[in-house]
């Protein structure tokens, strides 16, 4: 059944509204938004009184929540992790594997392929394979071991295990055959990311103008910013039209460097990601990325073995908060980047990330505060705070 949604507050696609109304369709899909000045439809109406309604947010980057990791490859555990996102405002997302040998990358990309679009939480919308293309210098918690160079032959046999669903690779333009590589995969429609990387700003930009568009958690794994050599943090900042994966947690990048960061790229080209492991939405304690053991304490997920941070346990939702809360950025932009950017980034704006009409209607009901109040996938509320 139909119904149309009031609030304070509509963050659509190109406006933020206020007041108006917004319409679920019976085959919930987003239908038409209806100004505040214009006529009170008729029908059920859902009063938010002055709550605020945004798209729903869309992680592009999330190795793994509730204890489970990708590299389980494990349908069941995929399918809690879609559940649970949905309490972090997520209603899409991109499964995000590790660095490993071929066999264990196409095994994962076997089970994703075959099964997507059983997830019965928020929505699988391709495949993430950060690795194995990287660079020792910056391996953060990937395991150095299967770095290797990339192979074009290897993505054409894991995109047709994963039946045309990796929908995004990071890899480190000074590998051999990098250039060669992305060019294959932008052909294929797919987005490039470039990290774990010491390239110098020439070579990321070789590949940047092959066709990659994003720069892989940023800032973090890849060579600095100096004023004689830029480096990879140099091109993600300098490169035009370029998206930039950021990482708001307060940990992994201060407050103000992401904000200088936000403030030279525009928020149109930052991506809020999560780069969240197993440990998400869970107590304290120790747990695994992947092959290495990580405790997770104060807020951080760090490797046992040296220290160095090993994804995080960030929530989409308190990114946004977060951003807004360091007197950053608006509501609205916020928003903005963890939906519309990140899909964008990841070429999957044509599914997700908006409040479109036609759109299958997944959307937020935001507080002021920016915290979420509750989660609607496809017209029907599944998460109430």
């Amino acid at each position: 059944m139909s119904y149309y949604i009031h609030a304070d507050k509509f963050f659509l696609k190109n406006t933020t509204e206020n007041g108006g109304w917004l319409e679920v369709t019976d085959d919930h899909k987003f239908g038409d938004y209806i100004p505040a000045y214009g006529e009170k439809p008729t029908g059920q109406i859902k009063d938010y009184g002055d709550q605020w309604i945004a798209p729903g947010l869309v992680d592009t980057h999330i190795h793994g929540s509730l204890g489970h990791d990708v590299m389980d490859n494990d349908w069941q555990a995929l399918n809690e992790m879609s559940e649970g996102l949905l309490k972090t405002g997520v209603t899409s997302w991109l499964p995000t594997t590790l660095t490993a040998d071929f066999e264990h990358l196409n095994a994962v990309c076997k089970t994703i392929g075959d099964h997507a679009g059983e997830e019965t939480g928020a929505k699988i919308q391709g495949i993430y394979f950060e690795g194995p293309f990287f660079t020792e210098e910056h391996k953060g918690a990937q395991n150095p071991k299967y770095f290797r160079d990339p192979s074009i032959e290897e993505y054409d046999e894991w995109q047709k295990s994963a039946k045309g669903m990796l929908q995004k690779m990071a890899l480190a333009p000074e590998r051999d055959g990098a250039v060669e590589f992305v060019k294959h995969m932008a052909q294929d429609g797919k987005a490039v990311a470039l990290g774990h990387s010491s390239a110098t700003f020439e070579q990321a930009k070789a590949c940047i103008e092959a066709g990659a568009g994003v720069f892989c958690h940023t800032f973090n794994g890849m060579s600095g910013l100096s004023h004689r050599e830029p480096g990879m943090v140099g091109a993600a900042m300098f490169l035009n039209l370029v998206d930039d994966e950021l990482i708001c947690d307060g940990h992994h990048v201060r407050p103000e460097v992401a904000a200088s960061l936000i403030r030279e790229k525009t928020p149109e080209h930052i991506a809020l990601i999560t780069d969240c492991m197993s440990a998400g939405l869970m107590p304290e304690g120790d747990y695994m990325l992947g092959e290495f053991p990580v405790i997770v304490k104060d807020g951080t997920a760090r490797l046992k073995d040296g220290g160095n941070l090993a994804g995080s346990i960030l929530k989409l939702n308190d990114a946004i908060k977060n951003v807004v809360d360091w007197n950053n950025n608006t509501p609205q932009e916020a928003v903005m980047m963890a939906s519309y950017v990140p899909a964008k980034s990841s070429k999957i704006d044509d599914k997700c990330g908006s409040i479109l009409p036609g759109r299958d209607a997944d959307f937020l009901v935001l507080n002021k505060d920016m915290s979420l109040a509750e989660t609607y996938l496809d017209g029907v509320s599944r998460y109430q705070a």
